[in-house]
């Protein structure tokens, strides 16, 4: 049997708050362990039927970048579901839902931005 590993780094700041975070995988093809803004892990409990979520940002995240990281998240959730379980009405409504939410913080941004 074939193993894994993907290794996340995260720097604190003198309060706990994310300063860098950084990943790397041994099936990449990049030589060094790769930066990144923000994070989101989930984990399935089956005996506590639960989702065990790590969501991590770093102060150099903009809310636009945010915005985008939410709604690519959201995209490949549907599309995930998509595979898992053939249920295409619901993908799409997850999929409106994805578009809507970015519609309205696009709208958002250039309504404070006047």
């Amino acid at each position: 049997m074939q193993t894994s590993e993907i290794n996340i780094s995260v720097e604190l700041d003198e309060t706990k708050v994310p300063k860098a975070i950084n990943w790397s995988a041994s099936d990449s093809t990049a030589d060094t362990a790769q930066p990144a803004k923000a994070m989101m892990v989930a984990f399935w409990d089956g005996a506590d039927r639960s989702a065990l979520r790590i969501d991590l940002w770093t102060n150099e995240m903009m809310v636009d970048e945010m915005a985008d990281f939410y709604y690519q998240a959201m995209m490949g959730m549907a599309d995930t579901y998509q595979r898992a379980t053939q249920q295409t009405e619901l993908v799409n409504d997850m999929k409106q839902f994805a578009r809507d939410f970015y519609k309205k913080f696009r709208e958002t941004q250039l309504s404070e931005n006047k």
